[in-house]
């Protein structure tokens, strides 16, 4: 059909290709024994298939050995991408296009786990490694690999579908062709594996021909999800398809018919461009005179139009049925898939997926959005609309083996007892509480029990971290328990989220570290706020000292000793509100008023710390910081069994004065001790057991600094356990809750809250950022009080120049007053009164050289 309707409407073309047809009868050896005609005996230049996978690596190698272009529309296998034989044309998509919409749909729904359950041959195993790594790029586990053979009977697909139900896994990804899939989803409908629960996702070696499977397979696959070849509706798809139909009737055109017309396009195109090249064969016969070592492919020639022809179908470029017809890397690249979601009556599109985008709704969505990402509502196996969460714990499954670790003490968080009579372990604490709650909060039941992590004697076993590492191997299915979350662990098991308090602390012994001596005095302020404040007194001194200049004439008069003695005695006088002298300036009353209020919260602050210190006990460490414990080569305890130590040993410590203990008492006895007598004078463990051992001795120790990272408790599960998210998410709910206040509460009861109460390394001092603002007013209202004298005093020069003189007889006749003895008294009233009352003259107006005694004026 590709043909005849090519040199219909390319009547101009000088060349025609012949088809010369043989039928492979669907085996390996048919299509290598027809290919090995065709080349031999026909002298073809080209070939078109072969028809699957399995036969294709032969016909590869036959095609490179003879430059004879192999050009395959349904051969979709990456494996054969390995043979590099650049004369495989793949004239169609290889299985490897669909890895990315498969992920993409896995991702959309947060599925952790998978299986794939494939045909056991070169088609089946050829989609796995591109599996794999898509699904290591979203942390998405292979547990296990179903690969069922092509020839397998009814009972071992049925017994290996019983051996996926006892798998907790239940997202299936299948790959495989049509006459096997029917087989697989029969079987899996008849014991129940589609029903609520389970996904099934089935790659396009099946969605590409549910047309030949027939309606009994549309039933026992409703709710499966399909990964669809998808051909964007063109006018040549539609003209082929109206053909199709005039020709064979009701036979559904599928995907490969479409890849075949193309690729007899193209062949016939790529012909007409090296039309000029000679295309025969060159033969060259060997010497096979012994009849023993002779085979057909002695006298296999080679194309000469071979690497012309090459050139040609590389280049080619045109429209086709099934799109843009282009090769790259010698294969058509897939840039969207259709997704399907099969149903009793038929499929139903529920989205696609572009290669540049992703999940979509539409095609019309050409950018990422979160909302376009989701797919249409789907129907799920069992008739559902709620998304499964694909995995399940089977009803036959064993419990679960949790480890939980055998302690000696600090025994609150766990505690192991046996019963003498049963022999039965009973496991309490405060970590089981919480992961009883938690598995009690599950959406689903999971059976499991506490198997100690002891020894036949009731031992510990060994360290948490040899536990961690038997869940690693298998032996146990968790760890429950004061388990530390730490990177190196995190290497074999992954944790669930945190559910205690974190951080790894340095705990010492606390001495009275009150203050004494005789220069106790000085220490309630700093050095700097003393010489602020002295400064300060020095300051005043000099303010007052140029206000009373001003304003007081025997100020003025005096020495300058007497003047600087005053002044600062005047200014230190102020500390106890003893200056008695009352002041002729208004500016230097102002400002004693805000320098006695701010000496009013000074003095009463100095006065409060300084009693604080003097009679408040004040409880220091005995160490001030871990490198003094370094230096001091005291002995550092730790608890057995603990990372601790290992933590210790890096940053440098001597083990030889590393100490261990089992419990609170026995730390307690080791502190006693000292290290003089074999104790400890510092423990080093996490913030849980601290805050324990505090509860009872809350007063005697104090935690130093520095606090070092640590992640808290967490359960621990194999790696990619799917139990690990939504454990996850109950311990969220239960510590936002009051559900973890109640477990504390009845373990902790009574616990004092002693890691914030420990003191500081030095005694609290007033220092001179707490006086700031008040030093600063002190300032401000200085500098205002000096402008405001400066302009007074100018104002008054300038009203005393602008007055005029007195009349000269008035003058004359007050200095005869004056100087008159016995007739005083009367007129310098007087004058005094009259004069400075009127002219506000001073006695550098009038000179007043002799002033009677009043004793004198009274007897005259």
């Amino acid at each position: 059909m590709s043909l005849s309707e090519f040199y219909n409407t390319h009547n101009g073309f000088k060349t025609r290709i012949v088809l010369n047809v043989r039928d492979s009868k669907q085996t390996v050896v048919g299509a290598a024994a027809s290919a090995l005609y065709l080349i031999k005996k026909r002298e073809v230049v080209a070939i078109i298939g072969p028809g699957t996978s399995m036969q294709a690596p032969f016909l590869i190698n036959l095609g490179n050995q003879s430059k004879v272009p192999i050009i395959s529309f349904s051969a979709t296998s990456p494996l054969l991408d390995s043979l590099r034989s650049p004369y495989f044309i793949r004239a169609t998509h290889d299985d490897s296009s669909q890895v990315q919409a498969i992920s993409a749909i896995i991702e959309s729904f947060r599925w952790r786990e998978v299986v794939p359950i494939y045909v056991d041959n070169e088609f089946g195993e050829g989609i796995l490694p591109n599996l794999v790594d898509a699904f290591q790029e979203i942390n998405v586990r292979i547990r296990y690999r179903s690969a069922i053979s092509l020839h397998s009977s009814d009972d071992q697909i049925k017994k290996e579908l019983y051996k996926l139900m006892t798998m907790p896994t239940r997202v299936f990804i299948v790959h495989m062709l049509p006459d096997l899939g029917s087989r697989l989803f029969s079987i899996a409908k008849e014991i129940d594996m589609l029903s609520k629960g389970y996904v099934w996702i089935v790659t396009n070696g099946i969605a590409d021909l549910m047309s030949i499977m027939g309606e009994s397979s549309l039933v026992n696959m409703h709710g499966v999800l399909g990964v669809k070849t998808y051909f964007a509706k063109s006018k040549e798809l539609l003209h082929l398809e109206a053909r199709w139909q005039k020709r064979f009737g009701g036979e559904e055109l599928n995907n490969f018919a479409c890849w075949a017309y193309d690729a007899a396009t193209a062949l016939a195109m790529s012909v007409e461009e090296i039309r000029h090249v000679n295309m025969s064969f060159n033969t060259t016969k060997e010497d096979t005179s012994r009849d023993d070592i002779g085979t057909d492919l002695d006298e296999l020639g080679v194309a000469l139009s071979g690497p012309k022809l090459l050139d040609a179908l590389s280049t080619v470029s045109f429209k086709g049925v099934a799109g843009r017809f282009q090769l790259k890397n010698g294969k058509l690249e897939a840039t969207t898939f259709k997704i399907i979601n099969i149903e009793e009556s038929g499929e139903r599109t529920v989205g696609f997926w572009k290669s540049k985008v992703g999940l979509v709704k539409s095609l019309r969505v050409d950018k990422v959005s979160h909302s376009s990402r989701r797919l249409r509502p789907i129907i799920w196996p069992g008739d559902t609309i709620f998304v499964p969460k694909g995995w399940e714990f089977p009803t036959n499954a064993k419990k679960l083996r949790i480890a939980v670790p055998k302690k000696d003490g600090f025994n609150n968080f766990v505690e192991v007892t046996k019963d003498e009579n049963a022999n039965v372990p009973t496991v309490t604490g405060f970590c089981i509480d919480v992961f009883n709650t938690v598995m009690s909060q599950m959406p689903y039941a999971v059976s499991y029990e506490y198997i100690p992590f002891d020894t036949p004697d009731g031992k510990p076993r060994g360290s948490y971290d040899e536990m961690v590492y038997n869940v690693f191997l298998g032996e146990f299915d968790g760890a429950v328990g004061d388990t530390t979350i730490l990177a190196n662990r995190s290497h074999y098991v992954d944790f669930a989220l945190p559910y205690s308090e974190t951080g790894i602390v340095f705990l010492v012994p606390v001495k009275d570290g009150k203050e004494k001596g005789e220069w106790v005095f000085l220490k309630p302020l700093t050095k700097e706020l003393w010489l602020v404040t002295a400064a300060s007194f020095l300051y005043i001194g000099i303010m007052v000292w140029i206000f009373e200049y001003q304003a007081d004439e025997e100020f003025r008069e005096q020495m300058i000793i007497d003047k600087i003695s005053s002044v600062f005695y005047f200014s230190f006088s102020t500390l106890f509100f003893a200056h008695r002298r009352p002041s002729e300036s208004f500016f230097t009353r102002v400002l004693v008023v805000v320098w006695c209020f701010v000496l009013l919260i000074l003095t009463q602050s100095y006065t409060a710390t300084l009693t604080s210190m003097l009679t408040v006990q004040e409880l220091r460490p005995t160490v001030r910081h871990m490198d003094d414990l370094r230096k001091s080569g005291v002995n550092i305890g730790y608890q057995t069994g603990s990372f601790t130590f290992e933590r210790l040993k890096q940053m440098r410590f001597d083990e030889s004065r590393l100490k261990t203990y089992n419990s609170p008492e026995e730390m307690r006895e080791l502190f006693l001790h000292k290290s003089s007598n074999g104790g400890i004078d510092a423990a080093f463990d996490e913030v849980a057991y601290i805050k324990l051992f505090m509860a009872k001795y809350c007063s005697e120790y104090s935690i130093i600094e520095p606090t070092f990272k640590a992640d808290g408790f967490g359960f621990a599960f194999p790696l990619g356990s799917p139990l690990v998210s939504d454990i996850s998410r109950q311990i969220l709910n239960i510590t936002e809750g009051d559900a973890m206040k109640a477990i504390e509460n009845k373990w902790f009861l009574g616990e004092k809250h002693c890691l914030d109460s420990t003191t500081s390394d030095s005694p609290i001092q007033l220092d001179h950022h707490s006086f700031e603002a008040l030093f600063l007013i002190v300032f401000v209202v200085s500098v205002i009080l000096l402008l405001l004298m400066l302009a007074s005093r100018g104002y008054q020069e300038r009203q005393h120049n602008a007055s005029p003189n007195l009349p000269n007889d008035q003058a004359n006749a007050a200095q005869e007053e004056v100087n008159e003895e016995g007739n005083v008294g009367d007129h310098i009233v007087e004058v005094d009164t009259a004069l400075v009352r009127r002219k506000k003259l001073t006695s550098n107006t009038i000179p007043i050289r002799r002033v009677a005694p009043l004793s004198r004026l009274k007897s005259a």
